[in-house]
C-alpha cells in the first residue's frame, strides 16, 4: 500500500514556515508588544522605588548572573518566590521583570528577581545552568536573606517557563542539580518541546541542533516525582502554545499536586499580572500553594 508522499511544504505538523515561526511568536496574538515591555518597565521601576529590595546581586561568575532580592515581612520563615522572565531566551532582565513582585510581599512572600544570559551570546544549556546556579546560591544564603529555605517556589513566564521546567530535572547537562530542593513551581505559558521551537524563526538566536533541542525539551525527560505546580496559560494564546500547555499539564499529573489555570481574559503577555493577587485564578493558586491563602492584597 503506498502512502501519500508529505505536503512538500509543511515544516511541522502539518505547518508551513510562515505559519510555525507565527504560532512561536506570541506577539502576533496582541495589538502591541511594545505597550506591555513599556508597563513592566514602568512597573518594575515602581516596585524597586516603593519597597525595600537589594538589587544587583551576584550569584555565579557572568556578569548577567545578577538578582534583585525583596526581603519578605516575616524575616526568616516567609516563602520566597524566584521569578524567572520570558522573552523567547533573547531579551528582558531584571530591570522589565520586578512587576509581579507588589501583591505578593503584601501576601506575605519575599521575591527574587533574576536575570540570566540571553541569546545568541549564551546558549540553552548554560541559560537553564543560571537558573538552577540562582537557585542554589539563594538557598545558599536563605538565613542572612530572611526566608525559609524549606519554602522556595521557582516561577517562570513564557522561556522562562521553560528555563523553570528544567530546573526541576535531575542529573542536569549544566549547573547544580535543585531539583529536589524546590518547593514549589509555576508555569506561565510555557513551551516544553522544543523541537518546534528549533525549526522556527527562534532558533536563528537559539542555534540548536536535533540533540540539543531533546536535551532541553523537560516534557521529553520529567522524573517520576515532581514537586506542587501550578500551571496556567492565557485564553489568548497561539494554538502551539496551547498544545504545548496541554501536552504539559498531561505529563505532570501522574508526577506531582498540579493546580491548572486558564485565564480566559488574559493572554501571553498579561498573564503575570494576576501573581499574588486574591481573587484572581493564578493569584489565588499560587498564593494557596505558597501557605498564603486568605490574604489580602
Amino acid at each position: 500500500m503506498r502512502h501519500a508522499p508529505p505536503d512538500a511544504g509543511s515544516v511541522y505538523r502539518g505547518m508551513d514556515q510562515a505559519t510555525l515561526d507565527r504560532q512561536y511568536s506570541p506577539s502576533s496574538r496582541v495589538p502591541s508588544l511594545e505597550a506591555y515591555l513599556r508597563a513592566y518597565e514602568r512597573l518594575s521601576e515602581a516596585a524597586r522605588r516603593d519597597h525595600p529590595v537589594r538589587t544587583s546581586l551576584a550569584y555565579g561568575p557572568h556578569p548577567a548572573e545578577r538578582l534583585d532580592y525583596f526581603p519578605g515581612p516575616a524575616a526568616g520563615r516567609a516563602p520566597l518566590l524566584v521569578f524567572v522572565h520570558g522573552g523567547n531566551w533573547q531579551a528582558l532582565g531584571r530591570a522589565e521583570s520586578a512587576f509581579p513582585a507588589p501583591p505578593l510581599l503584601a501576601a506575605g512572600a519575599a521575591v527574587a528577581v533574576i536575570e540570566y544570559g540571553l541569546a545568541p551570546e549564551v546558549g540553552l544549556d548554560a541559560m537553564a545552568g543560571m537558573v538552577r546556579r540562582a537557585v542554589e546560591w539563594l538557598l545558599r544564603h536563605a538565613d542572612g536573606l530572611g526566608f525559609a529555605p524549606d519554602r522556595l517556589h521557582l516561577c517562570g513566564t513564557s522561556a522562562g517557563a521553560h528555563l523553570v521546567a528544567m530546573a526541576l530535572l535531575p542529573a542536569p547537562s549544566a549547573g547544580p542539580d535543585v531539583s529536589g530542593r524546590i518547593t514549589g513551581a509555576v508555569l506561565l505559558s510555557g513551551v516544553y518541546d522544543l523541537e518546534p521551537v528549533r525549526l522556527s524563526y527562534v532558533n536563528e538566536a537559539l542555534r540548536l541542533d536535533e540533540a540539543a533541542a531533546l536535551r532541553n525539551s523537560p516534557v521529553r525527560r520529567l522524573p517520576a516525582r515532581l514537586p506542587r505546580t501550578v500551571i496556567a496559560r492565557g485564553g489568548n494564546e497561539t494554538e502551539e502554545y496551547v498544545r504545548q500547555h496541554d501536552r504539559m499539564v498531561a505529563a505532570l499529573r501522574p508526577r506531582a499536586a498540579v493546580t491548572e489555570v486558564v485565564a480566559d481574559r488574559r493572554d501571553h503577555f498579561d498573564l503575570p499580572y494576576d501573581l499574588g493577587v486574591p481573587g484572581t485564578g493564578l493569584g489565588d493558586a499560587v498564593l494557596t500553594q505558597m501557605g498564603l491563602e486568605g490574604t489580602t492584597a
